[in-house]
């Protein structure tokens, strides 16, 4: 990544098309959570920082080229980007596994999507008609609703999945013509930093893209109280998009969030009537529970199986999941890594132990690993457990945890499925398994998740939407509906015959 080579590695902060240390000077080491050990330093900004790069920000769409730039131009510098994903994508991979702890060949497939949604975004816009018509009824009248970028983003992102959930909020932000300044997670930057120096490289002009590496409680709390910031995109947990939204109402900006889930994976027994089709399940419900050590906010965390197969399936699906080989990321044949931190770690902990103590059976897993060559002692790892014999009153049943935990609760009939699929203040994703087309059809449209999945877990569409039921958040991501988002719509009515109205007799 050649941009490496034009900063100092506390120079994480990009404002007005320079890198810089924070204005504090301060500073924070990032951990690799395989074995404790910090690998890189960044920036630790404040909101004096996150004011000098919205104005930055601010003045490169007020006064700068991008906003009018033609859509095919926009376009042509996000499939540069792409290009350059693909260029970088072994380097890429590695850093993202050393940044989340996710095997190497996780990133690699990240950095393949995150190419895949620049190139998307590219074909949309550069596909678009200038406007929508609208019949005025008069030939005297030409009406169009033509779409505008917003104006400077607040791009706030997760530590799970950071350059993928970064690409789909600034993709479709600068196709859509905006400016904006992205915080990444304090414990997962450094892609997007990489990203920032691949869009300069790509020759996006000064001021366009801003960053801020820091910490929530300073950094994205300005950024989404900012009065020039015009629109909010956050991803990330309950209680910090509740407060980003409460910040950002204040200034009435647009705001988008996608926040958690507590996703059901409803499995019937026709499903697993045939051998193939059984491990078919059982292979898709350690997947959808386990990928990422489970730091997914669609995992399939609650598994909802019939009880006339659950002995089977879950007797087969902890053999399984006792087998995972736990490991540092970049060592070969590792299946999954450590959590993002000891935080995390201790919070997965006490999720099980309340499960245990509220008469959920443990199945497999349950503790931290013995230490191997591949799995240091002072890693964050955790096995993949299965807890069964759970119910809807269980807090592991209702609080996403964000780690290798799966619930395993059963049901009798089609009715009961849908109940306890629905029984969750979130709504993001869900599955549903079963050989008859008609009850496919029947569950998934009575599940209340925003993307539903039958018989499969986990694959997205950069041209599908992407959004969620109550409390996973509002706004959509992907699609022609995540480049809307970025837009206002402005009607544009010209009487080509004006005369006068003479409401008033005088």
């Amino acid at each position: 990544m050649a941009g490496q080579q034009a900063r100092q590695a506390e120079q994480t902060v990009h404002v007005a098309g320079e890198w810089r240390a924070a204005l504090s000077g301060a500073t924070r080491e990032i951990i690799d959570p395989a074995d404790a050990e910090p690998f890189a330093v960044v920036a630790e900004g404040d909101e004096k920082d996150v004011d000098a790069a919205v104005a930055a920000a601010r003045q490169a769409f007020d006064e700068g080229p991008w906003p009018c730039t033609p859509a095919a131009e926009r376009a042509a510098l996000l499939r540069r980007v792409a290009d350059l994903l693909v260029r970088d994508r072994e380097e890429l991979g590695l850093l993202e596994s050393r940044d989340a702890g996710k095997t190497v060949e996780e990133g690699r497939v990240d950095i393949d999507c995150v190419a895949d949604a620049f190139r998307y975004f590219a074909d949309l816009v550069a596909a678009e008609s200038a406007g929508r018509v609208v019949d005025a009824g008069s030939p005297d009248v030409h009406s169009v609703v033509c779409y505008e970028p917003v104006g400077v983003c607040a791009l706030i992102t997760p530590w799970n999945y950071p350059l993928l959930q970064a690409s789909w909020k600034i993709a479709p932000a600068l196709a859509a013509g905006n400016t904006f300044v992205v915080k990444p997670s304090e414990i997962t930057p450094m892609t997007t930093v990489a990203l920032i120096e691949l869009l300069i490289e790509a020759g996006l002009p000064t001021g366009v893209a801003g960053l801020v590496t820091g910490p929530g409680h300073s950094v994205g709390a300005r950024l989404a109280e900012h009065p020039g910031v015009d629109l909010v995109s956050f991803t990330g947990g309950l209680v910090s998009g509740t407060k980003v939204a409460q910040a950002a109402a204040v200034g009435v900006k647009k705001v988008a969030l996608e926040l958690g889930g507590k996703n059901p994976n409803v499995v019937f027994a026709d499903a697993c009537a045939t051998d193939d089709g059984f491990d078919t399940a059982v292979d898709q419900a350690l997947n959808a529970a386990f990928i990422h050590s489970g730091q997914v906010c669609s995992a399939g965390s609650r598994l909802i199986v019939e009880e006339s197969v659950r002995e089977r399936f879950v007797a087969e699906l902890a053999r399984r999941a006792s087998r995972i080989r736990l490991g540092r990321g970049t060592e070969k044949d590792v299946e999954c890594g450590p959590l993002v931190s000891a935080q995390q770690r201790a919070k997965t902990e006490a999720y099980v132990a309340s499960a245990l103590a509220e008469g959920a059976v443990l199945r497999c897993g349950g503790r931290r690993p013995e230490p191997s060559g591949t799995r240091p002692a002072t890693g964050y790892f955790y096995e993949p457990t299965v807890l069964d014999q759970c119910h809807r009153e269980m807090k592991v049943v209702q609080e996403e945890v964000f780690g290798p935990v799966l619930t395993v609760e059963t049901f009798r009939t089609e009715d009961e499925a849908v109940t306890l699929a629905n029984d969750t203040e979130y709504g993001l994703a869900g599955a549903v398994w079963t050989a008859d087309p008609g009850r496919a059809r029947r569950v998934a449209g009575r599940l209340r998740h925003g993307t539903v999945w039958i018989n499969d877990f986990h694959p997205y569409l950069p041209q599908a939407e992407w959004g969620g039921f109550g409390k996973s958040g509002v706004g959509r991501e992907l699609g022609p509906a995540g480049l809307a988002e970025y837009r206002e719509a402005k009607h544009v009515y010209q009487n080509l015959a004006p005369r006068p109205v003479r409401w008033f007799a005088g």
